[in-house]
């Protein structure tokens, strides 16, 4: 699919992924997790997300710490890191015929100047409370995205 291609241009998804966040921080008294707008941000998501990323809405995107590469995609679900049973060839354990998600994410991170080093972050677990809700929303909401507690950084 064309869209998925641009997966592969992760410097050109990192300056909209800027542009759109600064956007949206405009914008924040309007936008609450569980408002009106998020009924109209979550189909959007979906759909361009979906094409882009094989986005699986898990609503605590990392998208920008992981080479705009979707972590949630790999058979695992593995938000740190590739499993060690990464293959030769750089294809997955699981699904041999699929190149690894994290060797995908550790070569695009290298192409994003602003956000690339994220590679490096260890991540917070996904909150699977937020599934099915809009991470845009989430991303900006001072309610939603915090660690947990006991989390250090």
């Amino acid at each position: 699919m064309a869209l998925r291609r641009l997966q592969d241009r992760p410097r050109i998804l990192e300056i909209a992924y800027v542009a759109t966040l600064a956007a949206l921080r405009l914008f924040r008294n309007g936008l609450n997790p569980g408002g009106l707008v998020e009924k109209i941000f979550v189909p959007g998501e979906r759909v361009t997300k979906g094409l882009i990323f094989d986005c699986k809405m898990c609503g605590d995107c990392v998208l920008h710490n992981t080479g705009m590469t979707c972590p949630m995609t790999c058979p695992k679900n593995l938000r740190n890191g590739p499993c060690g049973g990464v293959r030769l060839n750089g294809n997955c354990e699981i699904e041999p015929d699929m190149r690894c998600v994290w060797v995908e994410a550790w070569e695009r991170s290298q192409r994003m100047p602003q956000f690339g080093a994220g590679i490096h972050e260890v991540l917070t677990p996904t909150d699977r409370r937020l599934e099915g809700t809009s991470s845009w929303i989430n991303d900006i909401s001072s309610s939603v995205n915090k660690r947990p507690a006991g989390w250090t950084e």
